[in-house]
């Protein structure tokens, strides 16, 4: 099964998502121009697919439920307001840790993810089970809390071009996820510096 030349098609994967399933994770929600919307969870059989796609659920596995994939949406939410929190300088959210400690606790021995204002982010032992969706949880929630923890995390930016709401890892002075995007920032720059002339 082939998803729609609309969703996975659209963009190729931001800077780091290679590295980092947790940036692939968050960034399955695309905003687009036009006030487009791709959601590449957005029905059991597209959360199915994606899961299927990177190997963290086998595809012979009964298909994912609705309710299945809503749980994944809520997690892919809670670690995004952690990667805007992050981004953002900001602390960390209460509701965001305690959702990705939960599905860290999913998975057998994960280390579970806290926030200390002097220590900033950092990771401790817990314990759990190992449904496939269970497995599926906690293996994206312990790569946001690599992520977030690890020597990667001074380089996780927000794609710089409107309305995109990818994440990316910076490299150099990249602070876009495709061409595409650093395309629109060139030419919204270029046509706000051509307004200002006339």
């Amino acid at each position: 099964m082939r998803e729609t030349p609309t969703a996975e098609s659209a963009l190729p994967p931001a800077p780091g998502a290679e590295q980092y399933l947790a940036l692939d994770f968050v960034n399955s929600a695309i905003a687009q121009p036009g006030g487009q919307f791709i959601d590449l969870l957005g029905t059991p059989a597209t959360a199915n697919q994606w899961l299927v796609g990177r190997g963290l659920f086998p595809g012979d596995a009964l298909a994912v439920q609705e309710m299945c994939a809503a749980r994944l949406r809520s997690l892919r939410e809670q670690i995004r307001a952690l990667l805007a929190c992050q981004v953002g300088g900001h602390p960390a959210s209460p509701g965001a840790l305690a959702a990705v400690n939960a599905a860290l606790t999913l998975a057998p021995a994960a280390s579970l993810l806290h926030w200390d204002p002097t220590r900033g982010l950092y990771r401790e032992a817990s314990c759990p089970t190992d449904q496939f969706l269970d497995h599926a949880l906690a293996v994206l929630a312990a790569d946001a809390a690599d992520l977030l923890t690890g020597p990667d995390a001074e380089r996780l930016t927000a794609c710089d071009s409107t309305p995109c709401n990818r994440y990316l890892l910076r490299h150099g002075r990249r602070h876009w996820c495709s061409t595409r995007c650093g395309d629109r920032a060139r030419a919204a720059r270029a046509y706000a510096r051509r307004s200002k002339a006339d």
